[in-house]
């Protein structure tokens, strides 16, 4: 069964498939940065105050394409364990992975990718996917249409892909089965991209996201790190 991995995942960022409210935004936001273009300013997260702690959010301010920017570039790829370069940023790899799907929509392959294995750029985006079906399923609402019309904007992919997609959306969700999964190297780019594909506007959201940082080791400061770059609300106080 031939999967390709950064097909469907550019498939999946091209169509926000996945991304429903807040996360629509950010993705918004971070597709801006990885193609070079203006970005949203997360227009809708305002106001909905810090899902755990308590307070008001703080949205980016001011130059914050270059703070996204900033955040993608240093999110190295990797979970190979192999010592030195171990892939190229997590903007890199979304870049690719819309160049897969999109036909040249996305800028060329950038040199820090020179490097890495087909194979090992295909299972990191295999893991990105499922981060992202699974913050799709932190509240239990993907239900069948749901399913139905995540296949349907998946565009051209073979039968295997699709079957590879409705498992995955199927199953039942277990965050410490996928954090076991993570490899090392990758944690800031699997939360990023969940937070990506969530809709952060309610506690049980706010919960998959910290059983998801406590599982992948995330502090609380990176977390709220992350959340600020992209526009999001603050997860701790």
């Amino acid at each position: 069964m031939a999967i390709d991995a950064m097909k469907i995942l550019g498939s999946l960022l091209s169509s926000g498939a996945l991304s429903r409210g807040s996360g629509s935004s950010i993705l918004g936001s971070v597709l801006g940065a990885v193609m070079g273009g203006g970005q949203s300013s997360g227009g809708g997260l305002g106001g909905l105050g810090n899902m755990l702690g308590g307070g008001a959010s703080r949205q980016m301010q001011g130059g914050s394409s270059g703070g996204i920017g900033d955040l993608l570039g240093g999110l190295l790829g990797g979970g190979s364990g192999r010592s030195g370069s171990s892939g190229g940023g997590l903007g890199d790899l979304l870049g690719m992975a819309m160049k897969q799907f999109g036909g040249g929509q996305a800028a060329p392959t950038p040199a820090s990718f020179d490097n890495v294995e087909p194979q090992q750029a295909n299972d990191q985006a295999m893991l990105l996917i499922r981060a992202m079906i699974n913050a799709a399923k932190a509240d239990g609402q993907v239900d069948h249409k749901e399913q139905q019309n995540i296949v349907e904007k998946l565009g051209d992919v073979t039968q295997d892909e699709i079957d590879f997609v409705q498992r995955e959306l199927a199953e039942p969700l277990d965050v410490d089965a996928f954090v076991r999964d993570v490899p090392r190297g990758m944690e800031e780019q699997v939360y990023t991209v969940s937070l990506m594909a969530i809709d952060l506007d309610s506690n049980p959201e706010a919960q998959y996201l910290n059983k998801l940082a406590q599982g992948l080791g995330i502090k609380p400061e990176t977390a709220n790190m992350i959340h600020d770059k992209l526009g999001a609300p603050k997860l701790y106080n």
